[in-house]
């Protein structure tokens, strides 16, 4: 009987393993829960993860002791009640959830290639797959204190992850904004493919309009670990008080790693009063030990003698990692608060360890005392920053606040931007904790990078804080500068909220460092929707402005075509008459020349004969162009040229005119002018008449 057992035992393993590499599923518990629902059924159970419309896994494969599952037959699956399956995990609560049900398997559910187990092929001889699964996406969603982890298809839309995060978190979908997507906000409508995501992905959601509970009666877990307390710790010996805020899933043994980095009492010398009686062990969260809420008053103060080794195994579970000498203060801390511990035992004392006395490790000035040039002690400022806090921090401006405010608030309106100004002060006991857990929290970098023009500035010394206030006096007046100097240096680091208006810069918001992420994010949305107001007024008024000025040049171009084409026109109507003038100018010249030629021609001209004269005398008339005769008596012996003379007295001279006899025609003009009348046969009397030259 044993050894039948232990058979069935041996194939069930093998089944399991083949089970596990057909679908991918990792938690075992969960893939016995379905083998177990199947009768230990592989090719059953396999289909009824697979649904049948992503791919059927078909076998003449029986298992001996299978019966009719809830699935139905072999090779019929029914489809699946839900393509994504929802694991909610609340951080601190440390307890495994229960194995969910095949048709909503939890959050391992996702589908890897059937073919990828060569041992499943024993079972599964005549397999084949009818179509391509789809591609499950894993989303890790953070709310407050809270995780939830999404897996679903990438067919999905948007809304079915907050449909889902409305039942886990008991928030409406209304009131919802899911952020931390790549590309920007997305629609609830948007289909998870078309974001081209990969296959893990981490988002958070924001509940602007819902506040945090203060409620003092906490029924459920969830519920109390959303929980922030307020510790009222007294250092005893340095006569001292820390007022701290730690969310309800911190651990006792947290809190006193985090007391060590302010205290430098190591863990295992640390002497506590105020725990109460139920907080007997250091692994139990701040929830779970009985402390008053929403306040706690605790004293520490360092040990007598150290501890037994029995007390430092409770209190530092596992090696306690020993790397560095000095490291930076960390308010979240897993073990730095024990570094060196056990250098007491061996007769050393920390402060020879550490070389500095006292006092311990010392940090790096986070701007140096030197730096002349407000650019260089940024760059300073954002090395430390990220050697003590890690590189998930905001992006801060390297120049002077100058240059961030001209950078913030006077571009186009489109492009302006929320100017925050970090002041840092090393002797604060909030600027671990602010840094650490707000300034680098990932929802708040992401939303500061978006917004934000980040300027920072360390006050630690006073010269550093009186060149802030100089630059504060002249970029945001006196008020400001004033307000800054009545913050004491517990109440920093602080936050400057400032928004660039017409006339003068206003800061919005002054945050002090004893806040928790939810209440920085707030006020972070909050004064952005002041700015988005602003903002919109801005681009309104600079849309009109512009809209004038391009009427205006506009108008001022038609008239500069205008002037233009009138002076053109002028230019041409000046050079028209211009030329007219010289045209009559010619006209009149050549008319003078004529005018002087005709009366020297007449001049010259014999006196004409008398008819009794005793000479020959020859009578001529002459026909002009315009019908006129022109009479005249020459001596026969006269030469032509008298002729000519004389024609060309009366306006007509030989070079525009010819002179031509009737019948027979002959042209006058072309005899020679030396030649006399009685030789050219133009005598007693002859008819001739004038004919313009072409």
């Amino acid at each position: 009987m044993m050894a039948s057992d232990s058979g069935s035992n041996m194939d069930r393993e093998m089944i399991l393993a083949d089970f596990q590499a057909c679908t991918g599923i990792d938690n075992i518990a969960e893939a016995i829960t379905l083998l177990e629902l199947n009768n230990w059924d592989l090719v059953a159970a396999i289909n009824g993860v697979i649904p049948q419309e992503n791919g059927i896994l078909q076998s003449n494969y029986t298992s001996e002791g299978s019966q009719t599952s809830p699935f139905g037959p072999h090779g019929q699956a029914p489809a699946s009640a839900e393509a994504a399956a929802v694991a909610s995990a609340t951080t601190g609560a440390g307890a495994a959830p229960a194995p969910a049900a095949p048709a909503s398997s939890s959050s391992s559910s996702s589908s890897s290639s059937i073919s990828s187990s060569s041992a499943a092929a024993a079972f599964c001889p005549s397999r084949h797959i009818v179509e391509r699964q789809p591609r499950m996406l894993h989303f890790r969603v953070d709310y407050r204190q809270r995780s939830v982890e999404v897996v679903l298809e990438d067919s999905s839309a948007v809304g079915e992850i907050k449909q889902i995060l409305e039942t886990e978190l008991q928030v409406p979908m209304a009131k919802m904004q899911l952020k931390g997507w790549k590309s920007g906000d997305v629609s609830d409508s948007t289909v998870l493919r078309s974001l081209h995501l990969p296959k893990n992905n981490s988002l958070y959601v924001l509940t602007p309009d819902i506040t945090p509970s203060a409620s003092t009666s906490q029924n459920s877990t969830h519920e109390s670990l959303n929980q922030n307390f307020l510790l009222v710790i007294s250092h005893r010996e340095a006569q001292r008080d820390y007022s701290l805020n730690f969310p309800a899933s911190k651990t006792i043994q947290e809190v006193k790693r985090n007391i060590s980095d302010l205290t430098n009492i190591p863990v295992r010398h640390q002497q506590w009063d105020g725990w109460p009686a139920s907080a007997s062990d250091d692994s139990m969260t701040l929830a779970a030990s009985g402390i008053s809420y929403p306040c706690h008053h605790l004293s520490v103060c360092r040990r007598s003698s150290p501890a037994p080794p029995s007390e430092q195994a409770d209190e530092v579970p596992g090696p306690s990692p020993a790397t560095h000498p000095c490291t930076d203060i960390h308010m979240v801390s897993d073990s730095e608060g024990d570094d060196f511990e056990d250098a007491p035992e061996f007769g050393v004392d920390e402060s020879e360890i550490f070389g500095m006395g006292s006092s311990g490790c010392r940090k790096s000035p986070m701007m140096p005392d030197n730096s002349e040039n407000e650019g260089d002690a940024l760059l300073h400022f954002t090395a430390e920053f990220s050697t003590r806090y890690g590189d998930c921090h905001p992006v801060f401006f390297i120049g002077s606040l100058e240059a961030a405010s001209q950078e913030a608030f006077y571009g186009k309106a489109r492009d302006r931007k929320l100017l925050a100004i970090y002041l840092h002060h090393d002797e604060s006991v909030l600027s671990n904790v602010f840094c650490s857990q707000m300034m680098c929290a990932e929802s708040i970098v992401s939303y500061l990078s978006q917004n934000f023009i980040t300027w920072a500035w360390d006050v630690t010394k006073e010269a550093t804080k009186a060149r802030l206030l100089t630059m504060c006096t002249r970029h945001f007046g006196s008020v400001v500068a004033q307000t800054i100097r009545t913050y004491k240096t517990d109440q920093f680091p602080l936050l400057l909220i400032v928004m660039g208006k017409r006339t003068s810069n206003e800061v919005l918001h002054v945050i002090q460092g004893n806040t928790t992420v939810d209440e920085l994010m707030m006020r972070l949305m909050g004064a952005m929707e002041i700015f988005t107001a602003q903002q919109q007024e801005d681009i309104k008024d600079e849309d009109e402005r512009e809209a004038r000025e391009m009427v205006k040049r506009e108008q001022d171009e038609a008239y500069r075509l205008s002037l233009e084409a009138d002076r053109k026109k002028r230019e041409a109507q000046e050079r028209e008459e211009a030329e007219q003038v010289r045209l009559q100018q010619i006209l009149k010249e050549q008319e003078e020349e004529r005018e002087a030629i005709r009366l020297s021609l007449e001049q010259t001209l014999p006196p004409e004969p008398i008819e009794e004269s005793g000479e020959p005398v020859s009578k001529l008339r002459i026909r002009t162009p315009s019908g006129e005769f022109l009479e005249r008596r020459f001596l026969g012996s006269c030469k032509l040229q008298v002729l000519f003379d004389f024609v060309a007295s009366k306006g007509y001279p030989s070079d525009e005119f010819k002179v031509l006899t009737t019948f027979p025609r002959r042209n006058i003009t072309q005899m020679d002018p030396g030649s006399t009348l009685l030789e050219a046969k133009l005598f007693p009397q002859e008819t001739l008449f004038l004919e313009a030259r072409e």
